[in-house]
């Protein structure tokens, strides 16, 4: 067993690594934004984290609806290489590098059109911003900023697409080299930008948002040929999406749906939350605050654990291998939670340490609510890692309405009722609202992976008479 857990780790971990670390590259890349808006002024960044508020519910939205490209990929690529080896091919979808450039073709006319939505929402949403009670020196800016911004959603939609690619054909090495270097990109475009440095206009805060757009096409389009130079991946990759088969963007956008719902249902929780956090005063939501930044950190680990276990689960169903998809669940919860318990000890021995960069420690209240959080978050991190996994699993399943289902379930109609009655009806406070989270999160995480192995269970049954 040990051995087995071994081998089945380093397999996993060979998409997961570099998974995790392109997802931090990508909370740098947001985090340098903030530090240069800051600088320019609280106006400034006032203004700009609202529209990058915008620009990444949107950007989510968008990446849920192809992030089933990765799974899809995978499928059609196991297929393929057990046709070629002489194994048995199912006869209901016939495995060809056709199918999987068909996908990415697919995958390229979603996010072209969620690209093109999105940045016409933006433009509306920043025309709307006086009816929604913002502040008239804040509207102006921020409208600006949508307007600079709204040009960078299509090409990152772009990115994604081939980003799922290659992770559902196993080879997302270049996605870190490139994500790394988009953030020194980034910094270096901000700063000229801003400033009007070399001879250029001084741009301001628009620069903020000329950059980010810009670093989204050039990060773009050095995916694209980094792919073209792979002997593995060129082949089957395909920009023609004139040429997208209809079924198979159909497919996409019916798995993608509720992937993006269940996005957008997860940040709105936690955004509902901060807003309760705030009605307790401003060292409460200065220590919420700085907590969630942490777990949104550490959350990095889950999502490339889930992806990485998403496509493998796609990839071991594809060939007919149940025992190889179940382990990978016990797996994937076996390295999330090795990392949690590394984490959540730093939480308990140093928590003066860990919150350092996100909160004024000369804030006493505020740094005695946080460090009482952290206690909390020790545990609350393995059931937002497990919950997290859990999604990604039924994604390898294409169940993708049951995932959206069960967090709607701990989301709203446990999480953020217990989160109101701990916090208000007993008088907990900030604590009730963390512990409210826990609760949910403890939910959901167990519904979903009861739902996966109930699910698998049923998928392996339903085989056993072909397979007979």
């Amino acid at each position: 067993m040990p051995s087995t857990l071994l081998r089945d780790s380093r397999a996993l971990g060979v998409l997961a690594v570099p998974l995790v670390l392109t997802q931090l590259a990508q909370v740098a890349l947001t985090t340098t934004d903030t530090v240069m808006m800051g600088l320019l002024g609280t106006a400034e960044l006032a203004a700009g984290g609202l529209a990058i508020v915008i620009f990444n519910q949107l950007r989510t939205m968008g990446v849920g609806l192809v992030t089933s490209v990765g799974n899809q990929t995978a499928a059609a690529a196991a297929r393929a290489e057990q046709h070629a080896a002489g194994g048995a091919a199912r006869p209901e979808v016939p495995p060809a590098p056709d199918d999987v450039r068909a996908i990415v073709r697919a995958g390229l006319a979603v996010a072209t059109l969620a690209g093109i939505a999105g940045a016409v929402l933006m433009v509306l949403i920043g025309r709307t911003l006086p009816w929604l009670g913002q502040d008239p020196a804040v509207v102006g800016l921020a409208r600006t900023m949508l307007y600079a911004l709204a040009p960078g959603l299509l090409p990152c939609l772009w990115f994604q697409a081939l980003r799922q690619f290659t992770v559902g054909m196993r080879r997302p090495q270049a996605l870190l080299r490139i994500t790394i270097a988009s953030v020194a990109v980034n910094a270096a475009l901000n700063w000229v930008l801003i400033h009007g440095t070399f001879g250029l206009p001084r741009l301001g805060l628009i620069g903020v948002g000329a950059a980010t757009s810009t670093v989204h096409l050039l990060t773009f389009l050095a995916l694209y040929l980094s792919a073209k130079k792979d002997k593995a991946l060129a082949p089957l990759l395909s920009l023609n999406i004139a040429k997208a088969d209809p079924e198979a963007v159909r497919r996409l956008v019916r798995l993608g749906i509720p992937i993006a719902a269940t996005y957008g249902s997860e940040a709105g929780f936690f955004s509902v939350t901060a807003l309760m956090a705030g009605t307790f005063g401003p060292d409460a939501l200065a220590a919420h605050t700085a907590v969630n930044q942490l777990v949104y950190i550490v959350f990095q680990v889950a999502v490339g654990l889930s992806h990485a276990a998403s496509v493998n689960v796609s990839r071991e169903l594809a060939l007919g291998e149940f025992d190889a998809a179940r382990r990978i669940k016990n797996t994937a919860l076996a390295c999330a939670a090795a990392v949690m318990t590394v984490v959540g000890i730093l939480y308990v021995t140093v928590p003066r340490l860990v919150l350092a960069p996100f909160l004024d420690t000369g804030s006493d209240r505020a740094l005695a609510i946080a460090t009482q959080l952290l206690l909390v978050t020790a545990f609350l991190q393995f059931f937002d890692c497990a919950q997290n996994i859990g999604v990604g699993l039924l994604r390898g399943l294409d169940d993708t309405k049951s995932g959206f289902r069960i967090t709607l379930i701990g989301y709203w109609a446990v999480g953020l009722p217990a989160s109101w009655l701990l916090a208000h009806a007993l008088g907990l406070g900030t604590l009730g609202i963390w512990l409210g989270l826990l609760t949910g999160l403890a939910t959901t995480a167990v519904l979903l992976l009861r739902r996966y192995t109930h699910s698998l269970g049923r998928r392996e049954a339903d085989a056993l008479p072909a397979t007979a």
